[in-house]
């Protein structure tokens, strides 16, 4: 299906198997800033379950106070769901149930009105349709609009007064992820300003970036700017001190005073907290490089423009992405049965007994598994196969193996491990444990990219990564394709693996 992976830097070559240690006999789910192994849940779902729920109830009575008030005791169930559908639709749709860190009920007004009066001109005209003696007149329909907009804006206005009371009395654990003057202003700002509901208890320096103004202590030279108040914070900067301080003081929020996707420590970073459950703020430049301008009332934390960032799961498939994997894997070991046999007789005549090669790989979560291949190459020993890297211009391969590898038919019995569920048709190619271990210490994202199932071929392989190439690119495009998962794109990369088989585009 695909090049077998080599996804060395250029620069750095593999050292000869005699300068290098044994692998280790597994690899366990990698730890520090790219540690996710699994799906992330919704992050800060506590959060925003406070936040979201009374909002709800909130517009839910509003809308069954004045459909009783207007249509009378005899309104139908099914009118006043539709009604409260619509109505909650429309809401979701304009962001009143992502109210920024200081809602404000005013702000809210104009929105409430314009969606109300929607709401109630369409039932209008629905029940006059239905029932013509019971349309309801223009002043009642009017009345019902001011109504149904003064108990929402009312019930809002009760929610955000009783969150800044609850912000006030427990403010939430949060870590600000920034250097230099923004971020210790930043949290002397939410320090002395206990509404926003952020108690700032460390500051996060990526390793990418100097950690400037810190101290052998690890805490903050300067302290905070003159005129600021707060008290010094511990500067965090390994994955330890991070896992220790989330667990210290339940962090729940964290906040980017920089641009979370500017280098690979800080996307690492942020994967990161997304797999803790916390809620990702952008705040000062990081939130106005994103393109969407502030609310001036709202979405600021005292001058410093701030947003949620929508950090919602991304779908890996599920039962679509297993359904596709079993009907075109049994199918394609049925349709290529003939192929299996010609090519298994032909490497057993060219290469004697043992026509499977046998490796161990690690796939989803950091799980090992046994991937099947026909074999090509007779290696001197199992260190030699799991540390070997580049197999080019390899002399102890046969004609038959280099066709194999050639046409990638090689790579058809892993067929029998998407079967098996440890792999699938498309997701990030396994690697040997030997070299996990390597490149993980090397590449900040490399272990996010074990959160789904290893593939027999990917969005790195069809756009050339095979071979010799970049672990960063390969890396990148395998995250890419993960955090943009969809039934389409695992078809269209199917396609295009058939496509660079045809053209005899493998190794």
């Amino acid at each position: 299906m695909t090049t077998e992976s080599a996804d060395a830097h250029r620069s750095a070559r593999v050292p000869p198997p005699s300068a290098v240690p044994r692998p280790a006999a597994a690899v366990r789910p990698p730890r520090g800033p790219g540690r996710e192994t699994l799906p992330p849940p919704r992050p800060g779902r506590g959060v925003r379950r406070r936040t979201v729920a009374p909002l709800l109830a909130v517009d839910a009575l509003a809308t069954a106070a004045t459909a009783l008030l207007v249509l009378g005791p005899g309104t139908a169930p099914a009118a006043l769901g539709l009604l409260l559908a619509g109505l909650l639709l429309l809401h979701s749709h304009a962001g009143l149930y992502r109210p920024g860190p200081a809602p404000r009920t005013l702000n809210d007004l104009p929105t409430l009105l314009g969606r109300s009066a929607v709401c109630w001109c369409a039932a209008a005209a629905v029940l006059a349709a239905v029932r013509p003696g019971q349309a309801l007149p223009p002043a009642l329909l009017v009345g019902a609009v001011a109504v149904h907009t003064a108990l929402g804006c009312g019930g809002r206005a009760a929610v955000h007064r009783a969150r800044r009371a609850a912000a006030r009395r427990r403010p939430r654990a949060t870590l600000i992820v920034g250097t230099g003057p923004a971020a210790r202003q930043l949290a002397a700002v939410l320090h002395t300003h206990p509404e926003y509901g952020m108690r700032p208890v460390g500051v996060v320096t990526p390793p990418s970036l100097p950690p400037a103004g810190s101290d052998a202590t690890g805490t903050s030279g300067s302290g905070t700017p003159p005129g600021t108040a707060g008290p010094p914070l511990p500067r965090l900067g390994s994955a330890q001190d991070i896992t220790r301080a989330v667990i210290q003081h339940t962090v729940r929020d964290v906040v980017f005073t920089l641009p979370p996707y500017g280098d690979p420590h800080t996307t690492a970073l942020l994967r990161r907290f997304i797999a803790q459950g916390s809620a990702v703020w952008l705040a000062g430049a990081a939130a106005a490089r994103e393109g969407r301008t502030p609310h001036a009332d709202t979405d600021h934390l005292r001058g410093f423009a701030c947003r949620l960032l929508d950090t919602a799961p991304p779908r890996h498939g599920g039962g679509s992405k297993r359904l596709l994997d079993l009907t075109l894997a049994a199918s394609g070991l049925v349709v290529t049965a003939p192929v299996l046999l010609g090519c298994a007789l032909a490497v057993r005549l060219a290469v004697g007994p043992g026509v499977l090669f046998r490796q161990e790989r690690i796939g989803r979560g950091g799980r090992s598994f046994t991937l099947l291949k026909f074999r090509t190459w007779q290696p001197c020993d199992e260190h030699e196969a799991a540390t070997r890297w580049s197999l080019a211009d390899e002399s102890r391969m046969s004609r038959v193996g280099r066709l194999l590898r050639r046409t990638s038919l090689d790579e058809l019995p892993q067929l029998w491990n998407v079967l098996r569920g440890e792999m699938s048709l498309v997701g990030p190619r396994p690697e040997r444990p030997f070299f996990v271990e390597r490149f993980l210490g090397t590449c900040p994202d490399y272990g996010a990219r074990l959160r789904m199932p290893a593939g027999m071929t990917g969005l790195a392989q069809v756009h050339g990564l095979r071979g010799d190439t970049s672990v960063e690119d390969r890396v990148r495009f395998d995250n890419l394709y993960i955090d943009s998962w969809s039934l389409r794109q695992d078809l269209l990369i199917l396609l295009r693996t058939v496509a660079s088989v045809v053209r005899l585009e493998g190794r």
